[in-house]
């Protein structure tokens, strides 16, 4: 009898092992943790990378705080802290899937695949937020059905979830949307603003949807459309909606290129008020992947991508520019405004301190690279 015991133990660990193995692949089951849960009133930032993995980062010491493992495969990595400040919603699984992870224990508490229906291959590109309360979550879909002999490609919906549907979350309502919607944000009244070709709010009840801001669309004389990339969702400090954009203003109605100044600008939208503004700050010298505004000081704007640089937006002028030891994507600043924070790309975020421009510390993390990730800080 003790012969058969052991000689079954070994096969009951490896089913177990087995069956243990499958549900976290399916992201049925909590995911891995290292790390303490987040102290309340400290400030955190947080970034997922390859090869599924979100961190993260403690803003008081600038070192990696923790550390959740989650299910799937990565890609893009795109976040959303929830307002309560205690779970962090992330895209992933080839832009295919939502999970909601507890920051404290690591576990799943919401899961959402964007396909609804067994013939249907459903993409989200970037665009996910959250209502004000926390208990709606909202994300742009992009389906194609598959048919055996062609793809057709569907119209573009806004599907919205109860964030408390668990781990198989259906959409409680959908709405037709413009094409080319990637990036958004939710105002304090619950409108729903979506970067496109315009940049559009939406009523989340109705469906209805204006153009808060005219992009592709806008009405500057002597300004060419502007050129504008849309990756990165950042939550500020300051509860803004900000989006980089690059045109060029001719001198006359010649529209004469040799002649034209070029110009960074950026769109925003104070996510408290709803007020919206379309700025020049800077002449176009390089390329930038991100800005953001300073939460000390809404006339310095901060840039990143083969440098970081800072600008004086009233005077149109360059202040500092800080050399990098390779490209970054995302720029975030903490809460007091104090200090810069540069990630995408590699595994590592780099800390400058935002006055002077001058390196701080770099903070490694463990895995492969952050890719296209978007960095969100907040305060627990």
């Amino acid at each position: 009898m003790m012969k058969q015991l052991k000689s079954k133990a070994p096969l009951a660990l490896a089913i177990a092992g087995l069956v243990a193995g499958l549900s976290g692949c399916a992201g049925l089951e909590s995911t891995a943790a290292t790390g303490p849960s987040l102290a309340p009133g400290s400030e955190y930032m947080v970034m997922a990378n390859r090869p599924s993995q979100l961190h993260v980062l403690d803003l008081q010491t600038d070192k990696l705080y923790k550390s959740c493992d989650v299910p799937g495969d990565f890609g893009p990595g795109t976040l959303q802290i929830a307002p309560d400040h205690k779970t962090a919603y992330i895209l992933t699984d080839h832009y295919e899937r939502i999970y909601a992870v507890n920051l404290d224990s690591c576990a799943l508490s919401f899961s959402a695949k964007m396909a609804q229906q067994p013939n249907e291959r459903a993409k989200t590109m970037y665009s996910m937020a959250l209502s004000p309360d926390g208990k709606e979550l909202y994300t742009i879909q992009t389906p194609v059905l598959l048919h055996p002999d062609r793809y057709q490609v569907m119209e573009p919906r806004l599907a919205v979830y109860d964030t408390a549907a668990g781990l198989d979350a259906k959409p409680i309502r959908t709405f037709p949307v413009p094409r080319q919607i990637s990036v958004m944000q939710v105002g304090s009244d619950g409108t729903l603003y979506m970067a496109g070709a315009d940049i559009y709010k939406m009523d989340v009840h109705s469906g209805k949807v204006d153009v808060a801001i005219p992009s592709r669309n806008w009405q500057r004389p002597l300004y060419a459309p502007p050129d504008v990339l849309n990756v990165w969702p950042i939550q500020t400090p300051q509860k803004e909606f900000t989006i980089l954009y690059t045109t060029a203003k001719f001198a006359d109605e010649s529209y004469n290129m040799d002649s034209a100044e070029w110009i960074y600008g950026y769109f925003n939208i104070d996510l408290e008020t709803g007020a919206t503004e379309t700025t020049d700050f800077a002449p176009f010298t390089e390329i930038y992947f991100t800005g953001m505004r300073s939460p000390k000081d809404p006339n310095i704007m901060y840039g990143v991508l083969n440098h970081l640089a800072k600008y004086d937006i009233k005077q149109k002028k360059l202040l500092k520019s800080a050399n990098l030891d390779h490209s970054y994507y995302t720029v975030a600043l903490n809460h007091a405004g104090s200090k810069v924070y540069v990630g995408g790309t590699f595994n590592d975020v780099a800390v400058f301190d935002a006055d002077t421009l001058e390196p701080l510390n770099k903070i490694q993390v463990p895995g492969g690279d952050f890719a296209p990730s978007t960095s969100q800080v907040f305060i627990r």
